[in-house]
């Protein structure tokens, strides 16, 4: 501060007086907020139920998911199928196409793959949250025409990091 602003200062306060104790008013007292006494440990035990939940399972038990296999078909290679343990060969999105645009291409696209010794593709679908009350329109359809498709042996929906239920793996048949 400079010395203007202290003699300033000084003339403006040089009429306050200090308030005498039993002047001021007491500051008013709050009640303590009240507290739910197990919160923190229901919030952790929340928190752990949740870490521990497979987010691939949770979709699964919603019945969104995909499933399908031939008889031919044995749990081991369902079971590797939907882990995800097939490397992925060749991929097609569907994303936007109408029905009339999608199922040609879609056929086409497992044809090639059978053609060229292509075992495992993954065909991404959506999850035809644009449907509105329609539901996931393309989603039903291609679920219909695989299983309808000699080629195609099994088929399930996508692990999380690939698609989850927006996408399924294929198992085709060699020629």
């Amino acid at each position: 501060m400079s010395e203007d602003d202290d003699n300033l200062f000084q003339r403006l306060m040089s009429d306050a007086k200090p308030l005498r104790a039993e002047e001021r008013v007491p500051a008013p007292r709050r009640k303590p907020l009240p507290r739910a006494r197990f919160r923190r440990a229901d919030d952790e035990a929340v928190l752990g139920e949740s870490l521990e939940i497979d987010i691939d399972d949770l979709e699964e038990s919603s019945g969104e998911s995909l499933r399908f296999q031939r008889a031919s078909v044995g749990r081991t290679t369902m079971r590797m199928l939907t882990r995800g343990s097939y490397a992925i060969q060749a991929e097609i999105d569907l994303h936007g196409m109408t029905l009339a645009e999608a199922k040609p291409c879609l056929e086409q696209f497992i044809s090639r793959c059978v053609q060229n010794g292509k075992l495992c593709v993954r065909i991404v679908h959506g999850k035809g949250l644009g449907s509105g009350e329609r539901g996931p329109v393309l989603k039903r359809a291609v679920d219909r025409w695989l299983r309808q498709w000699d080629h195609v042996l099994a088929f399930v929906s996508a692990r999380q990091v690939d698609g989850g239920t927006g996408a399924v793996y294929v198992l085709l048949r060699e020629l």
